[in-house]
C-alpha cells in the first residue's frame, strides 16, 4: 500500500482527550502528535492507513453548549466533516463527557443515546468507499473521578452517571450494528483534573484500539 489512495482512511471524533489536553504542562496545553492517543493508532495501524484527527475541547454529542456556544454540537460538524474527509473507511467515535455537565441534565442512557444518533447520520449520509458505509466504532470514555474540584460543581453527580457509559454505549452500538470499545477497560482518567487523559493512558488507548481496529474483517 505504498499509494497513498489505497490507504484506508480512520475517522477519530471527539473531545478533548482526541484533541490531546494535557494534563501536564505542555505547549498550548496539548500533547505532541505522537503521544496522542490518535498519534500512537496511526503508529500501530501502520503506513497502510491515515488517521484524522477531529477532537474538539468541550464538544458534546448532539447538544449547543448554553455557555461555550453551537459549535460545541458534535452532531452539526459531523456531516461537514464526514463529507470533506470521505471516503471514510472507519469513524472511531469518543463523545460523551461533556455532556455531564450539570446544565445539560442528562442521564447515562439519553448521552449513550445521543452517540447514536450520531452513527445514524453515518449511515443516512454514507461517507464510505462508493458511498457506502464506513465501519463504526463507539467507544465509551473512561469514568469520570469525583475529584473534580477544580471545575467548580460543573460536572456535579457527572462520575456517578459516567459509571453506565459502558453499558449505555454497549446498547446502543449493538442495536446500531456499530463496534463497542470501552476505553474505561485499559485506562483511568487522571488524577490530575479528574476528566482527562494522563500521558500514558493515551499511549495504552491507542495501542488498545489500533488493535481493535485491525481484528476487524478488512477482507
Amino acid at each position: 500500500m505504498n499509494d497513498s489512495r489505497n490507504r484506508l482512511n480512520v475517522l477519530c471524533y471527539g473531545d478533548s482527550n482526541t484533541f490531546g489536553a494535557s494534563t501536564a504542562d505542555d505547549p498550548d496545553g496539548r500533547y505532541a502528535p505522537d503521544e496522542r492517543w490518535t498519534g500512537v493508532l496511526q503508529e500501530g495501524l501502520g503506513d497502510g492507513w491515515r488517521v484524522i484527527e477531529e477532537g474538539l475541547g468541550g464538544r458534546t454529542t448532539v447538544s449547543d453548549d448554553p455557555v461555550d456556544g453551537p459549535d460545541k454540537n458534535g452532531r452539526t460538524y459531523l456531516r461537514p466533516c464526514l463529507m470533506s474527509h470521505r471516503p471514510l473507511d472507519a469513524v472511531i467515535i469518543m463523545l460523551g463527557t461533556n455532556d455531564l455537565k450539570t446544565y445539560f441534565d442528562k442521564s447515562a442512557s439519553e448521552i449513550a443515546d445521543g452517540v447514536g444518533l450520531l452513527v445514524n447520520d453515518i449511515h443516512a449520509l454514507g461517507p464510505g468507499r462508493d458511498g457506502g458505509v464506513p465501519k463504526i466504532v463507539v467507544v465509551s470514555p473512561p469514568v469520570t473521578l469525583e475529584e473534580a474540584d477544580q471545575w467548580s460543581g460543573l460536572f456535579e453527580g457527572g462520575a456517578r452517571k459516567s459509571r453506565r457509559f459502558a453499558a449505555e454505549y454497549a446498547r446502543v452500538a449493538r442495536d446500531k450494528g456499530a463496534t463497542f470499545f470501552d476505553a474505561g477497560s485499559v485506562v483511568q482518567s487522571s488524577r490530575v483534573d479528574a476528566i482527562h487523559l494522563d500521558r500514558p493512558a493515551h499511549a495504552v488507548l491507542g495501542t488498545a484500539l489500533a488493535k481493535a481496529v485491525l481484528a476487524m474483517n478488512w477482507n
